[in-house]
């Protein structure tokens, strides 16, 4: 209980913890196992688009089209996120009601020189910055990063998920006043995780990735949270298990919550 404590206070006083060693070495296989197979293909299908677009990840690994020919591996692959370790930790930290979102897998651009940038998750959507800021404190959406690569890889603005931008985090962001968005800003910590370590932040704190410390990185992110209007807009049903596969899951928590937040949406 001691340590559960202790995540949750770091957590809230900074907007992510780590955990470290916690996941062993047959937890780490597993995802790698279902996830490399899945990555290589998109990544051969998709080097043009890759390069055009400077990509520094790709989303939906769990979608329906990786899997036409192996049906049995997209409930593996369920089965492998849903950590049951992983999701009472979760719940030991947020409380009940987690939700599955989405994932993400994260890697170095081509472009040995292009920037991170410092963003807040929703940044990019229509949604006004000014609603995103008052809606901040009524919104969990979390990141739930598992190196399949040991890497210093993300930096965090330490308690901007729980205010907003000073002046200059506003003109970094927007790159507004002859700013940029790689820019140094104060109060960052870049952190560095080994493989079994697992880091949990804020999608909407500010935060950046980091190329220039890793040769190559490789780092799945489950996107998880708890129901709000803002954030459950985004939802994408396709990256969910059918009905079919919901009943060969042996921790199916996340997604029966993430099915419950299709069903607020449709009301």
């Amino acid at each position: 209980m001691q340590h559960i404590n202790i995540d949750k206070n770091h957590y809230e006083q900074h907007g992510y913890v780590i955990l470290r060693a916690f996941l062993n070495d047959d937890d780490l296989a597993d995802i790698i196992v279902n996830i490399d197979p899945i990555y290589q293909v998109w990544r051969d299908n998709n080097q043009e688009q890759i390069a055009q677009n400077a990509l520094v990840n790709m989303h939906s690994l769990t979608h329906s089209h990786f899997f036409k020919n192996n049906k049995n591996a997209r409930v593996k692959l369920f089965n492998t996120l849903a950590n049951k370790k992983l999701i009472t930790k979760l719940i030991h930290l947020f409380g009940e009601g987690i939700y599955f979102h989405n994932t993400q897998l994260f890697f170095n651009p081509i472009n040995k020189e292009q920037q991170p940038y410092w963003h807040r998750d929703m940044q990019y959507s229509p949604i006004d910055d000014a609603q995103q800021s008052k809606e901040q404190s009524n919104m969990l959406s979390l990141h739930v990063r598992i190196p399949l690569q040991e890497e210093t890889g993300l930096a965090v603005i330490k308690g901007t998920h729980k205010r907003w931008d000073t002046e200059q985090e506003h003109n970094v962001r927007f790159e507004l006043n002859g700013h940029k968005s790689n820019e140094p800003l104060p109060d960052n910590e870049l952190i560095t995780l080994k493989l079994g370590d697992i880091l949990i932040f804020n999608a909407q704190m500010i935060h950046r990735g980091n190329y220039d410390q890793n040769d190559t990185r490789k780092a799945l992110d489950l996107c998880v949270g708890k129901y709000h209007p803002l954030s459950s807009q985004f939802f994408d049903k396709s990256v969910l298990p059918t009905e079919q596969e919901m009943a060969q899951l042996t921790n199916p928590s996340w997604y029966q919550e993430a099915y419950k937040v299709l069903a607020c949406q449709n009301r």
